[in-house]
């Protein structure tokens, strides 16, 4: 037997002299066993928890810390019980679910996650360019960056650089290793970077309402923030102040939603079972996972998107878009040369379109436009240059972590598509399938074509709301298998435990649930000047095929 093949031997030797232990040996020991959280941080760690970051800081500022650890606490439960699931038995959950449960679940949870790793793959890319042309290298991308051309080479050189990584992380033993390191050295340089920026800012925060923005604050999701509150109530006009009411909750809910989805996707649920069976985990390493999970996972996301929450507040909250505005006795002006004017003359046109353009604009309405306009990693790097002494090294220390969180997320994006595509043929991890599957998250590169918003960050919250519709399926697939005796045998948890369990995946999944199916139940598809209600039939339809799912035939296994 190789050494690589005594690894998980060794590993539960470890485990096995700590486990009369104190919390602090066991700590100790865990930390040097840990490795499928950090996968999970890495592609947490992504442009969707960046992008929501953003945009969560300029709509509430630090009163909005709390929503995305909320929802990581969410995820971290449900993750937790599908680790309990995967060790507890010698199948993935997939093949648990599809043979002993409901097939649809299975194969809409497969499909979901699949869909998702090849959406969400889009605003990695947008958010690499950035980096690289924005932040990194501005003068030498200083007249191309703008082509499509350079887009598609930048992008198609990331892919190639991603597929050698990620053939690498297809082996066995010290390959995978060596793949698990550099996303951990990935996720490090993420969090060193942000916290850096907050480091710098120190002096000049409020750290009590930096505190007090960690408890919850469900109100936001429908009340303007102060900032913009303060504004609305400003304007005389009751149709005027209905209109841009309606624009900022809108503004406000969107990266509420997409953090909440960038926490924890659908495709990590994916990831986790793939992640524990390629590092040989079992029964004696379950108390090692949940810890696996808080320190590898939670605690990194945590840090590093509350600094990006902090330092984007500190600059951008409550403020109109640097250079748009001026005051000429007394009145708002807007700067024409302003790189943002054109955003700023199209969400004054929607407004005119909706109210009359015979209505008075007023100088409020001025203001909440230009406070609204969507900013990207460039602009907060910029902000942030006085207090790095210097616009070269805010862009460059900015712009390393953007860059290490869109590699690290493209990697496992196209490591769970491989998983993906093991599963549906049942072959493993060293296979062609595997490598066929990476490939399949490749539709990154095509960014350019698909997505032409003013901010290449924004992109990340489209596609997490999107995703996040997709969210309860693996919740109500998890609740389902951690109570049933044909998945668990007499592993299943009783007592306290069952209810330790259930109480939090439950109240995570109709959290969840209601907040995915809102924003699901209210998506449109505009055709022309009609709008499909395409998410009402999205949903209705898939409830249908899964009542329909616990009723058919199973193809039942002994359990492992």
């Amino acid at each position: 037997m190789s050494s690589n093949d005594d690894q998980p031997n060794r590993e539960i030797e470890i485990l096995d002299s700590v486990a009369d232990k104190g919390t602090l040996q066991k700590a100790k020991a865990y930390s040097k066993l840990s490795g499928p959280g950090w996968l999970q941080s890495a592609i947490t760690l992504g442009g969707g928890s960046l992008g929501g970051a953003m945009f969560l800081a300029v709509m509430g500022g630090v009163a909005m810390l709390w929503v995305q650890p909320m929802a990581m606490l969410m995820g971290v439960i449900l993750l937790a019980a599908i680790s309990y699931v995967t060790l507890s038995t010698e199948r993935t959950p997939f093949q648990s679910l599809r043979q002993e449960i409901n097939p649809v679940l299975a194969w809409g949870w497969l499909a979901a996650s699949q869909l998702a790793n090849m959406i969400w793959v889009l605003p990695q890319y947008s958010l690499s360019y950035a980096a690289l042309t924005d932040n990194l290298f501005p003068n030498f991308f200083a007249e191309s960056k703008g082509e499509d051309s350079t887009k598609y080479i930048i992008s198609f050189l990331i892919l190639g650089v991603m597929l050698a990584i990620n053939f690498l992380g297809s082996g066995k033993g010290r390959g995978y290793r060596i793949y698990e390191n550099t996303l951990k050295v990935l996720v490090g340089i993420v969090v060193l970077s942000f916290f850096g920026v907050v480091i710098r800012l120190a002096g000049s925060l409020e750290w009590g309402a930096i505190f007090a923005g960690f408890i919850p604050n469900p109100s936001l999701i429908w009340e303007p923030a102060g900032a913009y509150k303060e504004i609305l109530d400003s304007l005389t006009s009751a149709e005027v102040k209905d209109y841009w009411t309606n624009v900022v909750l809108k503004a406000q809910r969107d990266p509420m939603v997409a953090s909440a989805a960038a926490a924890v996707g659908i495709n990590m649920t994916f990831l986790m079972p793939w992640a524990l069976k390629a590092r040989g985990w079992g029964k004696k390493h379950r108390g090692l996972s949940r810890f696996d999970l808080v320190t590898g996972m939670m605690v990194p996301f945590i840090l590093a998107t509350g600094c990006v929450v902090i330092a984007a507040g500190s600059q951008f909250h409550g403020k109109a878009f640097e250079g748009l505005l001026t005051e000429e006795s007394g009145k708002v002006v807007i700067v024409e040369t302003n790189e943002k004017f054109g955003d700023y003359s199209k969400a004054i046109e929607a407004r005119n379109k909706t109210i009359g353009q015979d209505t008075t604009l007023a100088d409020g309405e001025k203001r909440l436009a230009a406070m609204l306009i969507k900013r990207d990693t460039k602009h907060l790097a910029s902000a942030l240059s006085g207090l790095f002494g210097s616009e070269f090294w805010s862009q460059k220390v900015f712009g390393l972590g953007v860059l290490a969180m869109g590699l690290s997320t493209i990697s496992i994006l196209m490591l769970i598509s491989g998983f993906v595509a093991c599963e549906v043929t049942g072959q493993p991890r060293n296979s062609a399938a595997f490598k066929v599957g990476t490939a399949l998250a490749s539709t990154g590169v095509l960014w350019p074509l698909l997505w032409g918003g003013e901010s290449k960050a924004y992109l990340s919250v489209t596609t997490s709301t999107f995703g996040y519709v997709l969210f309860p399926i693996a919740f109500l697939a998890f609740i389902t298998m951690i109570n049933s005796k044909k998945v668990l045998g007499d592993q299943v948890p009783t007592g306290k435990a069952k209810l330790a369990w259930n109480i939090p995946l439950i109240i995570s999944c109709v959290i969840t649930g209601l907040a995915a199916g809102w924003t699901g139940w209210n998506k449109t598809l505009k055709v022309g000047e009609n709008a499909i209600p395409l998410g009402k039939y999205f949903i209705i339809t898939f409830i249908i095929l899964v009542v329909i799912g616990f009723f058919l035939p199973k193809k039942s296994s002994a359990r492992g």
